[in-house]
């Protein structure tokens, strides 16, 4: 099935989920869901396979066993394309419209040691400051989970101390609901973002693989 765009239905789904996250709603409304979230989703990923790889679609269930929120759905839709290990692109649809992202969003003792190895480099820490500045300027958002404070064995004063706080990084973009999220040129934008995208990810995913 090609893709021909997410339909606000799908948007309205998840804000009705959000007010009413319970499994008679879910029963009543999963073609919906189906019809409106999964099948778009499935359709987008085919779509962007080729330049990217093999997707995976997210389960719509959320894992409660040790979680507070006891609600059982989530509610939003992801996909996410491996480059390498807890590294990739990923596509979200949820209430509020599009998001996407791509980075390193999560790291064992061994690549996050890689990761900052590089970060403390002159010219691949530089590196990546510039590939990041770069995608800033273009509407982009840098994040992670973040130390508070320094990482051992490291100055204060580290001309990189920010990055090399950064146990996870990630670079993101919410586009909301513009006009074309319904048509197929929503492909087309998540396919230039996750282009865009590209540089930092492989450079994260070369590194980590250095474990």
């Amino acid at each position: 099935m090609p893709f021909t765009g997410f339909p606000l239905t799908g948007l309205d789904f998840y804000e009705d989920l959000e007010a009413d996250n319970s499994k008679a709603f879910w029963t009543a409304n999963k073609p919906v869901w189906e019809a409106s979230v999964r099948a778009p989703m499935q359709a987008l990923i085919a779509e962007l396979e080729p330049g990217f790889g093999t997707g995976k679609i997210f389960r719509p269930y959320r894992d409660v066993r040790f979680a507070r929120d006891k609600t059982p759905y989530k509610t939003s839709q992801g996909a996410v394309v491996h480059a390498a290990p807890s590294n990739g692109w990923y596509v979200q649809i949820d209430a509020s419209g599009l998001f996407v992202a791509g980075g390193q969003y999560a790291t064992e003792p061994a690549q996050l040691a890689a990761l900052r190895t590089a970060v403390d480099d002159e010219v691949r820490g530089t590196e990546l400051e510039r590939l990041l500045a770069q995608l800033v300027s273009a509407g982009y958002t840098v994040g992670g989970d973040q130390l508070k404070t320094k990482p051992k064995g490291f100055a204060i004063d580290h001309p990189r101390i920010e990055l090399l706080r950064h146990k996870t990084l990630v670079v993101s973009r919410s586009y909301g609901a513009p006009e074309w999220l319904t048509g197929p040129e929503a492909a087309a934008r998540v396919r230039s973002a996750w282009e865009e995208l590209r540089p930092v990810v492989e450079w994260l995913a070369a590194v980590t693989a250095q474990k």
